[in-house]
């Protein structure tokens, strides 16, 4: 049996097709963590993509979002600590392979621009007695694009993430490992959405009592926390050392443990 780890991000997506067209569709299963704060988007791709590859879908929600798993444990995800990636998704999908499909082998959608990630899942995930794939580190590469393309060959639209100049469609835009860049573009593309994070965050500094943030400023040798909404406040006022942050985008890896 293959259990493909299902995001509905393109690489996933990407995965899948090459599953099915290597093994067929018989004993593949597609296995979703929704955090309960994705793009209302992602969800109509999945719709699309999960009748398009013809395959059983498995869909596992806490029922918590990010915001609310970094209030029960007291802290706020960042690039060094991810419990809504924990909590959220590894652990959640680990309870449902014990139950469910003990000895699967695991498909991932990472690629080779990320197959440094690669020993650290078959590490874990042996450990547990799954084997792991990762068919998109496989000949012949693509590229984001490449897979965006051949997507829409397919028949398939892309979820509008994309299009919104997102690297990865995780969590609505938002993700705790992302860097300045990425939320700058959050701040750009969707400023309702960058506003209730700021919110969010805002709210767990208050509850803790502490200076914490979801990004460091790392502009001196010192690094100290950047809040969302010191970012905004600088990009408001024109601060042209944000275009430092400009390649800071991070990425979303909640499948790999954080550093």
């Amino acid at each position: 049996m293959r259990v493909i780890f299902y995001s509905g991000g393109a690489l996933s997506w990407a995965a899948a097709m090459r599953t099915v067209e290597r093994h067929g569709r018989e004993n593949t299963t597609l296995l979703f963590t929704d955090t309960s704060m994705e793009d209302e988007d992602l969800y109509r791709f999945l719709a699309d993509s999960v009748a398009h590859l013809g395959v059983p879908f498995v869909r596992l929600a806490d029922g918590r979002t990010p915001w609310d798993v970094y209030r029960d444990e007291r802290l706020i995800g960042n690039s060094r600590m991810d419990p809504c990636s924990k909590i959220l998704k590894r652990q959640l999908a680990q309870a449902w392979l014990r139950e469910n499909a003990p000895g699967a082998t695991l498909v991932f959608g990472i690629d080779w621009t990320e197959m440094h990630r690669l020993d650290g899942l078959r590490e874990r995930y042996g450990e547990m007695g799954h084997a792991v794939e990762a068919p998109m580190c496989d000949a012949p590469w693509m590229t984001k694009s490449d897979v965006l393309r051949w997507m829409k060959a397919e028949g398939l639209r892309p979820s509008r993430m994309y299009g919104f100049g997102f690297a990865h469609d995780n969590c609505g835009g938002f993700c705790c490992r992302a860097g300045a860049g990425h939320f700058l573009n959050l701040l750009r593309v969707m400023p309702s959405r960058y506003a209730i994070h700021e919110g969010k965050e805002q709210e767990m500094r208050d509850f803790l009592g502490k200076d914490v943030s979801v990004l460091r400023d790392r502009a001196d040798d010192d690094t100290k926390p950047l809040t969302l909404r010191a970012l905004r406040e600088r990009h408001e006022a024109g601060d042209k050392t944000l275009s430092l942050f400009g390649d800071e985008i991070g990425g979303c890896g909640c499948f790999v443990e954080a550093a």
